[in-house]
């Protein structure tokens, strides 16, 4: 007899996909972590919120729009945004259009500092991750991390 309480137990495929994917995720953030650290006293997070805003237009977002190209909540986006503020590297504003919207912007020694640091790490991010993958392997890879995305966060920006 099948006990309804017993919970269905992760096949030992979907095991070594669980403790891949978990040892990624743990393993990879502390990586470029410590590269940024070095460099410029930074965490990913930190460099994520500056090379968003360097993609913007005008490297302006709104702060609700860069939690989201962050996949960070407001709070926490707040934190990082008045330490980068501190640095000289960002300016929070009220929105020209909409008052009530608060806007980050990159300053030109924001721009400069994402200048200075994007070569190496996007140099990190080849070695550690794409080196040892081919582009079926890259494809999958990004496939399957947007199907993971859609399910944490359907509206997620990388999905639109």
């Amino acid at each position: 007899m099948v006990d309804m309480n017993e919970p269905k137990w992760l096949s030992p495929v979907e095991r070594d996909a669980w403790l891949a994917l978990v040892s990624v995720t743990t393993l990879l953030p502390a990586a470029l972590d410590s590269e940024l650290q070095v460099q410029a006293k930074i965490t990913l997070f930190d460099y994520n919120v500056l090379a968003m805003l360097s993609e913007a237009p005008e490297r302006i977002l709104a702060m609700s729009e860069l939690a989201s190209r962050t996949s960070a909540s407001l709070s926490r986006l707040s934190h990082v945004v008045k330490k980068l503020e501190g640095r000289g590297w960002v300016q929070r504003s009220r929105s020209p259009e909409d008052a009530r919207v608060t806007i980050a912007q990159l300053s030109d020694e924001g721009w400069e500092m994402v200048q200075t640091l994007a070569p190496e790490h996007v140099g990190s991010v080849r070695q550690l991750i794409f080196q040892g993958l081919d582009e079926a392997d890259i494809a999958e890879l990004a496939r399957i991390g947007q199907k993971l995305v859609g399910r944490l966060d359907p509206d997620h920006w990388i999905l639109r």
